[in-house]
């Protein structure tokens, strides 16, 4: 049995994570702040399940505040740290780049202090495709390569905080994996994201507000197959190496947003009202992941096809949206 800490575990990704671990035994602390950024009663009824597990305990606390993040190290003992807190969301992130730079970047710095100080040696940083910036997409993005120029102050903090990541690594021998996500979306979704607020919009009769001409065009990535990749990282972190690794998290191909809405109207057996907007400031035309660094080393194989997870999540959606 190992103990690991997720920051971020009450939301989308890392509720499952939390699920996952419990279900291997392991124990799991979860440091949330419950950030009103969408309605907390959401991340609340993520967590609802684990509350009276042996095994799990949660902790209400924001990352940026270093104190209370000290209290809940000084009280256990931590084998691993996987580190999923963040403001999220590129067009928020244009009106208030000073309070993303505090919770993405100075909320991790502080996160990695607390594992140099608590003597932890391993860590998962949960990053983002946003980090390629607006580069071309004809070609699958490899970790090594040159990014294009970074088009939101939230692709910004997420590469910062790579290199905070690196550094550590580089200073105090920080054990660290720096999981690129795209798209992630299934059941729990936020409510924010395009295939939440889409499937919400058409089942309400209420016209979707649709960017561009719809041929933008995105990785998306099923939320067990990440959750997966977040597992075989784990066990990647605990071979006797000295590991500082970027690796992009995916599903198995890219899909444009006119079909995504035409998966959603199908699963809904309703047609959508579209409202045609201009394409937003951050928004990247396209993202295109190579995942054969990750099957090379993690063994990662994403098993959700697109057209599955859509069902899947149209499932969830029609029982817990009354």
């Amino acid at each position: 049995m190992q103990t690991y800490l997720v920051t971020g575990g009450a939301g989308f990704i890392g509720s499952h994570l939390c699920n996952s671990l419990i279900e291997e035994q392991h124990q799991v602390i979860n440091i949330d702040n419950f950030s009103p950024f969408y309605d907390p009663k959401i991340k609340n009824n993520n967590v609802k399940s684990l509350i009276n597990h042996k095994n799990y305990k949660l902790y209400d606390v924001d990352i940026r505040d270093k104190n209370e993040l000290k209290k809940v190290f000084e009280h256990h003992h931590i084998d691993a740290v996987i580190h999923l807190a963040a403001l999220a969301g590129v067009r928020p992130s244009i009106q208030n780049p000073v309070l993303y730079e505090e919770v993405n970047v100075g909320g991790t710095i502080n996160i990695l202090d607390c594992l140099k100080d608590y003597g932890i040696s391993k860590l998962i940083f949960g990053s983002s495709s946003s980090v390629y910036g607006n580069c071309d997409f004809s070609h699958p993005f490899k970790e090594d390569q040159a990014i294009g120029p970074l088009i939101s102050p939230y692709a910004i903090t997420k590469k910062s905080a790579e290199d905070y990541c690196k550094l550590y690594h580089h200073l105090y021998h920080i054990n660290v994996i720096v999981l690129r996500f795209f798209t992630v979306y299934g059941p729990g979704q936020r409510p924010d994201l395009a295939i939440h607020k889409f499937t919400k919009m058409i089942s309400d009769d209420q016209p979707i507000p649709f960017y561009g001409d719809g041929t933008s065009i995105r990785n998306y990535s099923y939320v067990s197959d990440i959750v997966n990749g977040i597992n075989l990282s784990i066990q990647y972190l605990n071979t006797d190496k000295d590991i500082f690794e970027i690796i992009n998290l995916s599903g198995d191909r890219s899909v444009t947003l006119n079909e995504v809405l035409n998966y959603i109207e199908e699963g809904l057996r309703k047609k959508a009202l579209v409202e045609h907007l201009p394409i937003q400031p951050g928004d990247v035309s396209g993202t295109n992941a190579d995942i054969s660094k990750a099957r090379n080393l993690l063994g990662y194989l994403p098993k959700t096809s697109f057209e599955d997870g859509i069902k899947n999540f149209i499932q969830w959606f029609k029982i817990n949206n009354k």
